[in-house]
């Protein structure tokens, strides 16, 4: 993988003291003090097969990975004296900048594609974040975001660097939740990349100290009604997994590099096939959106083409709490 390193990681550099994120301050962005909901440190559980684990990134404090990066990239921006910040979200990320935000005292402005998760939406607000429902989808929100961004400050999850610089500790994560190694395989749902290319910074950075690691194998998943990345043509049907409903992904070419050179592929995954992953993992006690699912899905698929004995882990990337109409899920289809 050829990525720029900002830092070198050290693990005697690691503040064990520290339960969360912030154990891997010294290779994360310079800030002045650390202001914390409880980010990071997440529960990698095993999964139904030998060698399988699920990262559950939905019980991160706001209910999905975008904790991390909106908790570095916040934290950057008060260091810089930032007191007021857009961001374009398709429901996780503005929830998450809407959180941090209010934290750091900054004043929030999200914009979200019309028929958001209406719970997501609401988590925005009650942070005391302005919400903006743009029609057009997610690329009409973005180019919103970005006019408006010649007033105040863009807080990105796209493209603001410090976003990846918290989405990175996941591999830190895995490294120590492992024991020092590093799974074979991570399989992960892909929209706007802002999870895989943390990822990826934070294995480089890993076997750049820790030559003896081996990179792991990206399998990147997308719902077959939105999956360009994946090589398919954008459906006029909808998919449940909202998460991931980029038609244009902004960085897919770096995306694209990412998992191609991890020696990876793409898995795509149907309407139904989400909808009986989530069922089942909500019939075993995990509550996960539909953007999580995909995930699931796309994982019963790899195990339908590869050989067994590989250590595969799973990003798990939002909370089932975020969900308002489980009854269109979990009814009996017609």
């Amino acid at each position: 993988m050829n990525l720029d390193v900002s830092v070198s990681f050290d693990p005697d550099a690691i503040d064990r003291g520290e339960s969360g994120l912030w154990r891997y301050r010294p290779f994360l962005p310079a800030i002045n003090e650390v202001r914390s909901l409880g980010e990071g440190m997440t529960p990698l559980i095993a999964g139904k097969r030998p060698g399988e684990w699920l990262k559950l990134e939905n019980l991160a404090p706001t209910g999905s990975f975008k904790d991390r990066g909106a908790a570095v990239m916040l934290a950057s921006l008060a260091h810089a004296g930032v007191t007021q910040v857009v961001e374009d979200s398709s429901g996780n990320a503005g929830a998450a900048v809407a959180a941090y935000a209010a934290l750091w005292e900054i004043e929030a402005e999200i914009f979200v594609p019309a028929g958001t998760s209406p719970t997501k939406t609401a988590q925005a607000r009650a942070s005391g974040a302005m919400v903006t429902e743009v029609p057009g989808g997610r690329e009409a929100t973005a180019a919103w975001a970005q006019l408006r961004a010649e007033q105040v400050v863009y807080a990105s999850h796209v493209w603001n660097p410090g976003f990846f610089e918290g989405t990175k500790t996941i591999a830190y994560e895995l490294w120590e939740q492992m024991n020092g190694e590093l799974p074979d395989v991570v399989l992960l749902p892909v929209g706007n990349g802002s999870l895989l290319l943390g990822l990826a910074r934070g294995f480089q950075e890993l076997i750049q100290a820790l030559p003896r690691l081996k990179y792991p194998r990206f399998v990147g998943v997308q719902a077959r009604n939105c999956a360009p990345l994946a090589g398919y043509e954008p459906s006029h049907h909808p998919t449940a997994a909202e998460g991931i409903r980029v038609a244009s992904p902004a960085r897919q070419d770096q995306i694209r590099r990412a998992i191609a050179a991890s020696g990876g592929y793409w898995l795509t995954v149907t309407e139904k096939q989400l909808r009986v992953a989530l069922c089942r993992a909500v019939g075993r006690g995990l509550l996960i959106e539909p953007t999580s699912a995909v995930a699931l899905a796309g994982l019963e698929q790899y195990y339908g083409r590869e050989h067994r004995g590989q250590t595969v882990v799973t990003i798990i990337t939002g909370s089932g709490l975020k969900v308002s109409n489980w009854d269109h899920y979990l009814l009996p289809e017609d």
